[in-house]
């Protein structure tokens, strides 16, 4: 069997530490001009259903960097249509090429694909899960501070894909996160019980106080109140979220903390200007983080997978 990466969960914490070390290596490497060719010949599809900048082009300059290719694979190809079934789709693919980046609307067709694939097949995003995102902003974190247990991690928003990975790798890696948001907006209590399971006392907390909630924050981290599929609940969403912008005046409350956002950002609504432009901002280097962590991801994937 393929080893998947389709939620965060899927990888141990001593799987974590080592891709975060084969993306040490390779980025000390690439920050030296040097582009090592691990993967020579392997070619990486990308089967994507859903829009995409980061994930996308950091999948694709990852590969070309490890010495391989990749296909951009869209709506053109019939993945998840009536055009065929994604049994058929997902066997037949895994016969070209050696590894399925897969940015999906519904992580049940993720998990279809997966069942049917021979390779191994990586989440480029689903309605459920968000792991490379996640894997990429604790790399970063540890970049900034030099370790991640017992640091905390505030998301002010709602328990959507990126918090629900952000809240699992941070209890594999022994942090404390901390959701606030709005009554109605929390992690559900399938999602709570799921990841003591996993990780039996992970620090995990829900509260509407987003000022309390920043104050002892190595990490103060923001996503956009609607996400791609919720256009239709925007307005209630503003309304519900109003209280909750990340602005000069929150993060005022956490000094030393670091400012995270998976992007794109809805500027002037989640996040101020001030804040993700600020000197406390680290999104640019957070998106840059996305490709050398999946490089090492590739490399360790599929070295294992080989």
């Amino acid at each position: 069997m393929p080893r998947h990466l389709l939620v965060a969960e899927d990888l141990t914490a001593q799987e974590i530490e080592a891709v975060f070390a084969v993306t040490r290596d390779l980025q000390t490497k690439f920050d030296e001009g040097i582009r090592e060719p691990l993967m020579p010949g392997r070619v990486l599809a990308l089967v994507f259903e859903k829009q995409s900048l980061r994930t996308r082009v950091s999948f694709q300059t990852a590969m070309v960097h490890l010495g391989g290719s990749s296909l951009f694979l869209g709506a053109d190809t019939g993945f998840a249509s009536s055009r065929e079934s994604i049994d058929d789709f997902g066997k037949v693919l895994s016969q070209y090429v050696d590894g399925i980046v897969c940015r999906t609307k519904s992580h049940d067709t993720l998990e279809a694909l997966a069942t049917s694939s021979s390779v191994p097949v990586i989440n480029g995003l689903s309605d459920a899960s968000h792991p490379c995102q996640a894997l990429a902003d604790i790399y970063t974190l540890k970049q900034h501070v030099g370790r991640v247990r017992g640091l905390t991690l505030t998301f002010v928003g709602d328990g959507n894909n990126v918090a629900r990975s952000l809240a699992m790798v941070s209890a594999l890696l022994g942090m404390r996160f901390v959701l606030a948001g709005p009554e109605g907006y929390h992690f559900s209590s399938d999602f709570l019980s799921h990841v003591q399971r996993i990780v039996p006392g992970a620090a995990i907390q829900q509260t509407t106080d987003a000022r309390e909630a920043v104050k002892d924050a190595a990490v103060v981290y923001t996503d956009v109140w609607a996400s791609m599929g919720q256009e239709k609940e925007r307005e209630e969403r503003a309304k519900a979220f109003a209280a909750y912008q990340v602005n000069d005046k929150l993060m005022a409350l956490a000094p030393e903390a670091i400012f995270m956002h998976c992007l794109p950002a809805h500027r002037g609504e989640e996040v101020t200007n001030e804040v993700i432009d600020g000197p406390q901002s680290v999104v640019i280097q957070e998106a840059a983080n996305r490709m050398h962590v999946q490089k090492g991801l590739i490399a360790w994937l599929l070295g294992h997978a080989s």
